[in-house]
């Protein structure tokens, strides 16, 4: 068992820091001197049996370094987010620099193997030498920053058709259990009972709640179908929601709600991933008679990132009952997260004795201008 630990240790070890791609651009590498000299053989005496092996070194080393720069610097900073002109200029100079740093190392195996630049790598003055070198050293370099741009936008749109078929099934099932628990039976008819009995009592508060009312049922039913919606209708959505659960509870839950500033309708989020924890936190609060019941939400942007937090008191049921969101259940609404907003979210969640909470922090996206201008009109 300890030595299965170990290999998997060792083998997450390995993905992690990348170490397969050492290999990767040694044999790269290793190809291009074999199209050179022409045979394998005389390709690996020359790497591994002679001062060639400082050249092919630096080679080596520079392509990869000016590849991975790209890649994981200049392409996120400055292509992805349409400054093109800027990522042209610093693709220039990393495959100039870059270009530049391998030059080196002719003259590092010319010194190693006692010999002139002339008679290491043929005649000319320095000067043709070096331009020569940088010759070499140039188209190389492109090509090998067109090979790694090539695999990594090749692997990212293999995932991205992968991620969007499983998003595609994910989305089927949600809707159908969307469909069965969204419209729960005992909200609605809890909710339709209070309104009834406000009619008589409070006129004006019975025709606000059911407006509230008939707005949520418009955004269920018409609103939430696409697979991100402008926030600001989101958020509107729980305010009716929170005001009508706090309608029905009768006041025996003190609901606060904190929301920290007009939210944009600019900016998509998922239907009901909010929503999910919030009916969590109507559905299991406490009901104590004897100490307080109690709802804590809050609701916060900074620029693009979304904050959100809910804590409810609970009593003392099974872990099982309290981690069911409305019949979802926590690992569909995290694996909705995973599918719709990967390696952009964190979700933090905490139950015991007393109470449940939870923490997500979520980056938006803004919509696209069609469709924020559909939802505007």
């Amino acid at each position: 068992m300890n030595a299965l630990a170990l290999n998997r240790s060792n083998g997450n070890w390995f993905f992690k820091y990348k170490i397969y791609h050492i290999p990767f651009w040694f044999l790269y590498n290793y190809l291009w001197w074999v199209v050179a000299v022409g045979n394998p053989y005389k390709a690996v005496e020359g790497i591994f049996f002679s001062p060639y092996f400082i050249k092919f070194l630096f080679y080596f080393v520079f392509q990869a370094i000016g590849a991975y720069f790209n890649l994981y610097v200049l392409i996120p900073k400055y292509l992805e987010k349409n400054r093109l002109v800027e990522y042209i200029i610093y693709l220039v100079l990393t495959i100039i620099l870059a270009s530049l740093l391998i030059i080196p190392g002719y003259y590092l195996t010319a010194a190693i193997s006692g010999r002139t630049m002339n008679d290491q790598f043929g005649g000319g003055t320095d000067a043709e030498c070096f331009y020569r070198f940088l010759g070499n050293a140039l188209p190389s370099m492109v090509a090998s920053m067109t090979l790694a741009m090539s695999i990594k936008l090749t692997k990212n749109w293999v995932q991205s058709r992968q991620r969007q078929q499983l998003l595609e099934k994910e989305k089927l099932e949600t809707e159908l259990k969307f469909l069965k628990y969204q419209f729960n039976p005992h909200f609605l008819f809890n909710t339709i009972n209070s309104i009834f009995f406000l009619i008589h009592k409070n006129p004006d508060m019975a025709s606000d709640s059911l407006a509230k009312f008939s707005e949520m049922l418009r955004h269920q039913l018409y609103e939430s179908n696409d697979q991100k919606i402008p926030l600001n209708k989101e958020i509107a959505y729980l305010e009716n929601f929170i005001e009508l659960e706090k309608l029905r509870q009768n006041n025996n839950v003190n609901v606060s709600v904190q929301l920290g500033q007009q939210f944009s309708g600019h900016l998509g989020i998922a239907p009901f991933i909010l929503m999910n924890f919030v009916e969590n936190a109507f559905k299991h609060v406490s009901k104590h008679t004897d100490q307080p019941n109690w709802i804590r939400i809050n609701l916060s942007m900074n620029q693009q990132q979304l904050d959100f937090s809910i804590a409810n008191s609970a009593s003392q049921l099974p872990t099982n009952e309290v981690i069911n969101f409305g019949g979802i259940g926590i690992q569909n609404v995290q694996r909705r997260l995973d599918l719709i907003y990967p390696g952009e979210y964190s979700l933090d969640i905490q139950h015991n004795d007393n109470s449940f909470s939870v923490e997500l922090r979520l980056m938006l996206s803004e919509l696209d201008i069609p469709q924020f201008m559909e939802k505007a009109v």
